[in-house]
């Protein structure tokens, strides 16, 4: 195989990315949070489409889901889960939160949030609270695109300087031009990102079994390797307790960068068709996972199960192949790389900087932009390089915090009742177990932390709720005329 050629085409692809990224601004002011947040709310159905459906598929898709496989087996099946929940509330839920935006002119959701409940400070703790888990997924997408460009180099590329392009590159397009950036972006690398998984898993199929189907792949795996098909998995560490509560904690993050996307849209009728169309697009998750699987007979002794799939790709398949892997491995990793890091920055100026010191909305949009380059070099890029756990670890760490802020979103779409003192005292509460069983006792029970957070988030947040006072009638009225029309207050 040709050494430069998978490293020219994965590097090609940020080039493609930056031209890509900085063109969509096309003339446009950015230093509104209307305009470099939420793109003017503009972006039609199919722009819309590859937005979500990109940015929900990372790099744990393209490197984690086959590195799960590859080391626990069925328990990787946990994302199908998590992504098809992923369509239903945005299906339910998305057109409410365009209407809440376009009323109310949210841009963010702590706004949202501060609004309902009339409390910029439970607006600025729920974002706060929520950038630890969108942190946690812009970590995650660097990591894996680090990995991508050291493997595709023959490790002459360190990781550091993987960390450093690769931020360098969305910091440019994302500065320039926002939301826009990210919209034309995701929507390329999601063409991409389809085509290379199923010519991937197709090839790899093929060179493993001689067919093209995936059914002999798992017939060999239960003749020779049956303890990958079935809980807790090959390692016995992923037991039935852990991975339901994964899905119930991942479902239940309504993570900020999808808030912004559903806001982007140009009508509400626009997310619910988009939202309509997003299980065709994650089959993307179905030939990566076979490769993973491929990997436990084909490469045994693996010493990094997160890149299994570039590393049968470099020993089994053409250099054009492996080079089409990498890019559009990088494609899922910073398509999802770049909506976190552009809502860390909205929140961070919006819901905790323009309440605090009183800023004006101009100002509050030009400080986003700002906030890009510190929190990528401060934050991100130094816990990148430390290469914490392994890709899909840290997913689910992030979430199990996000999940936390689920009492404001009760409050906003299902009850009424719902008052600021009980949704503050469930979301801190929930915080503090989630980060004692994250970091003390991990996992007791085999029950992720993020679960008994929520445990003890939801019985205080009822139960204050009832004792205390509900935000005034005419708040609740105009929020439940959109997200439960016709419903009385009592």
């Amino acid at each position: 195989m040709s050494s430069w050629i998978p490293l020219a085409i994965t590097m090609g692809y940020i080039v493609v990315a930056l031209i890509i990224g900085i063109n969509a601004r096309r003339g446009r002011v950015m230093d509104s949070l209307e305009e470099w947040g939420v793109a003017g709310r503009s972006m039609g159905p199919v722009t819309l489409y590859l937005l979500i459906a990109a940015g929900s598929i990372s790099a744990y898709t393209f490197m984690g889901a086959p590195g799960w496989a590859y080391s626990k087996g069925v328990a990787v099946f946990y994302v199908v889960i998590y992504l098809s929940y992923l369509a239903l509330v945005a299906w339910y839920c998305g057109p409410k939160v365009w209407a809440f935006g376009q009323r109310f002119g949210h841009v963010t959701q702590g706004a949202a949030i501060a609004d309902r409940y009339q409390s910029p400070l439970l607006g600025g703790l729920a974002a706060l609270v929520m950038s630890i888990g969108s942190l946690a997924y812009a970590v995650l997408q660097t990591i894996g695109s680090a990995y991508i460009l050291s493997v595709m180099s023959g490790g002459e590329i360190p990781v550091w300087v993987g960390v450093i392009v690769v931020l360098g590159a969305i910091a440019i397009y994302l500065y320039i031009s926002g939301q826009r950036a990210i919209g034309l972006t995701n929507a390329f690398q999601g063409i991409l990102m389809l085509g290379v998984a199923w010519a991937v898993g197709l090839w790899a199929t093929h060179e493993a079994t001689g067919e093209i189907g995936f059914a002999g792949v798992f017939e060999r795996l239960a003749s020779e390797r049956p303890e990958f098909l079935t809980l807790p998995g090959a390692g016995g560490d992923i037991g039935f307790a852990f991975w339901t509560t994964s899905i119930i904690v991942s479902m239940f993050s309504f993570m900020p960068p999808v808030w912004s996307q559903w806001m982007s849209a140009r009508s509400a009728s626009t997310i619910r068709r988009s939202a309509t169309w997003l299980p065709t697009y994650y089959i993307v998750v179905l030939p990566m996972v076979v490769v993973g699987f491929i990997g436990i007979l084909a490469l045994p002794a693996l010493s990094r199960a997160d890149t299994v799939a570039l590393t049968y790709a470099l020993e089994h398949m053409p250099s054009w192949l492996v080079g089409l892997l990498g890019a559009g491995t990088l494609a899922a990793a910073m398509s999802s790389c770049e909506p976190f890091l552009h809502s860390i920055a909205m929140a961070y100026a919006r819901d905790v900087a323009q309440p605090l010191f009183r800023l004006s909305d101009a100002t509050t949009g030009r400080l986003a932009r700002r906030l890009l380059v510190p929190i990528m070099a401060l934050i991100v890029a130094p816990v990148a390089i430390a290469e914490p756990s392994n890709l899909v670890m840290i997913l689910l760490v992030g979430l199990g915090f996000a999940t936390q802020v689920l009492p404001a979103f009760i409050g906003m779409f299902l009850w009424t009742r719902a008052s600021t003192p009980g949704v503050l005292v469930g979301i801190l509460s929930g915080f503090c177990v989630t980060l004692a069983l994250t970091l003390i006792w991990p996992n007791p029970m085999g029950v992720h932390a993020g679960f008994w957070g929520l445990m003890v988030n939801l019985p205080l947040f009822v139960g204050i709720s009832l004792m205390t006072s509900p935000v005034r009638d005419d708040v609740v009225e105009r929020f439940f005329a959109i997200s439960a029309p016709g419903r009385s207050l009592g």
